[in-house]
C-alpha cells in the first residue's frame, strides 16, 4: 500500500494551495459580507486550468485524475467553501456529464469552452417538492415534432445565474417505463433559452459568494438533440455522477475542516489566559488531537473513494463513507474551532465564524447524511 502522490498531484496542490493563500483567503471574509459573487477570482482559476482539471486535455482540460482534482477542492476550500463550491458544482456536476455521456459535436460546443473556464455550468436536479427523493422528479418534457417542451421548476442550483453561466442540464420526466416508473432524461438547456427563466439568488446561512438559485421552465423549447446521452438514461447517469460528486464533497469538506485546525492552532499560540498561551491547557489540546485525527481519517476515506473511482472499481459505498464522516468532521471541527476562540469566534471578525455558518450545508448537498447511512446500509446488507 503506497500513498505516495505523483509529482503531478504534488504540483496541483501546491499551485492550489498557494492560489488560496494569496487570492481567496485575503478576499474572502468581504466577498461573503457582500454576498458576492468573486468573478475575478473564478476567471483566474479558469486560466489556471483548475475549473477543467479531470478533463482531457483534447476537450480543453489539464488532463488530470480524480485524486488530484480532489486535493485541489481541498486546498480552495481552506481558502473559501463559497469559492470551492463553484468549482465543484461546474466541475463534477456541471461539465463532466458532458465528458461521460456528451456525444462529439455536444463535448466541442459544450464541454471545451467549461474545461478552460470561459463558462460556468449548472446541473438541474432539485425541485421544491424533490430533494432527497430524486426519483419524484415533477418537471417533465414533452416531444413536439422536432423540439422538446419543458415545463417545471428546479431549486438550489447552483452556477446558474453568473455573469459567465452557459446554461443548465436538466433532470426531467420524459415518459413512462414499461415498469410504469417514470422515464427521467437530462436536458442541455443553453442560458438565453425562450421560456429559461433563472430566478433571483437566494439569500443562505453560508456559502453566500457561491451563486444559488431557483430556475423555471415555461413552455421551453430546445431541440430534440438536446439530449445528454440516451433518452430515458438520466437517473442512471445521475446517479453515477453524484457518487463522484459526493468524493468531491468530502474533499471540500476536509479543506474546510482543515481551516477550521488552521486557525484555532494559530489562536491556541497566541491567546493568553491566566500567564500563558491557551494552548498548553489540557482542555485545548484535546480539542485540537480530536480535530487533527478526524480530519485525517476523513481525508483518508476520500483518498481511497477516489482511488477506487480511478481504478474504475465499485466505489459507491465508500464515497457516501466519505461524504458522510468529512461532513461532519468539518461541523464538529468548526463547533471546537468557535469554542477555542470563545467570545471572538462569535464574532464577524474572526474566520471560524464564516467556517461555523458554511459547514452544516455540506451534511445536505449531493445527498443528506440520513441518505448516505441508507446508501451505506443498502450496500452492507447486499
Amino acid at each position: 500500500m503506497d500513498f505516495t502522490l505523483t509529482d503531478e498531484q504534488i504540483a496541483i496542490r501546491a499551485t492550489s494551495r498557494a492560489f488560496a493563500e494569496e487570492v481567496i483567503k485575503p478576499i474572502a471574509q468581504e466577498i461573503d459580507a457582500r454576498s458576492e459573487f468573486p468573478l475575478a477570482v473564478i476567471r483566474e482559476m479558469g486560466k489556471l486550468g483548475l475549473l477543467g482539471l479531470p478533463i482531457p486535455e483534447e476537450y480543453g482540460g489539464a488532463g488530470a485524475d480524480f485524486l488530484a482534482y480532489c486535493l485541489a477542492l481541498e486546498e480552495i476550500a481552506r481558502g473559501d467553501a463559497a469559492v470551492a463550491i463553484t468549482m465543484e458544482a461546474h466541475t463534477s456536476l456541471g461539465a463532466t456529464p458532458f465528458w461521460l455521456f456528451g456525444t462529439e459535436d455536444q463535448k466541442q460546443h459544450y464541454l471545451v469552452p467549461l474545461a478552460r473556464g470561459e463558462q460556468l455550468w449548472a446541473f438541474g436536479l432539485t425541485e421544491p417538492g424533490a430533494g432527497s427523493d430524486s426519483g419524484g422528479t415533477q418537471t417533465h418534457a414533452e416531444l413536439e415534432g422536432d423540439h422538446w417542451v419543458i415545463s417545471g421548476s428546479k431549486m438550489f442550483i447552483t452556477n446558474a445565474g453568473t455573469p459567465i453561466s452557459g446554461g443548465v442540464t436538466v433532470t426531467a420526466v420524459t415518459g413512462r417505463r414499461s415498469d410504469g416508473h417514470p422515464e427521467i432524461t437530462n436536458l442541455i438547456v443553453p442560458q438565453g433559452t425562450p421560456g429559461y427563466v433563472v430566478g433571483p439568488a437566494l439569500k443562505k446561512m453560508g456559502w453566500k459568494a457561491s451563486d444559488t438559485r431557483p430556475l423555471n421552465f415555461d413552455q421551453c423549447r430546445i431541440p430534440a438533440t438536446s439530449i445528454l446521452g440516451q433518452r430515458g438514461s438520466g437517473f442512471r447517469q445521475f446517479m453515477r455522477i453524484l457518487d463522484a460528486g459526493r468524493v468531491a464533497i468530502a474533499a471540500l469538506s476536509v479543506g474546510l475542516a482543515q481551516a477550521c485546525l488552521d486557525e484555532s492552532l494559530k489562536y491556541a499560540r497566541e491567546r493568553q489566559q491566566f500567564g500563558r498561551p491557551i494552548g498548553e491547557f489540557q482542555a485545548i489540546q484535546f480539542k485540537l488531537a480530536d480535530m487533527a485525527m478526524e480530519i485525517e481519517l476523513s481525508r483518508l476515506m476520500y483518498y481511497k473513494a477516489a482511488w477506487l473511482m480511478m481504478r474504475d472499481e465499485p466505489y459507491t459505498q465508500e464515497a457516501s463513507m466519505a461524504k458522510l464522516f468529512a461532513s461532519e468532521t468539518s461541523k464538529r471541527a468548526a463547533d471546537q474551532a468557535v469554542q477555542i476562540h470563545g467570545g471572538y469566534g462569535f464574532m464577524d471578525d474572526y474566520p471560524v465564524s464564516r467556517y461555523f455558518r458554511n459547514v452544516k450545508v455540506n451534511e445536505i448537498g449531493e445527498g443528506t447524511s440520513e441518505v448516505q447511512r441508507m446508501l451505506i446500509a443498502k450496500s452492507l446488507l447486499r
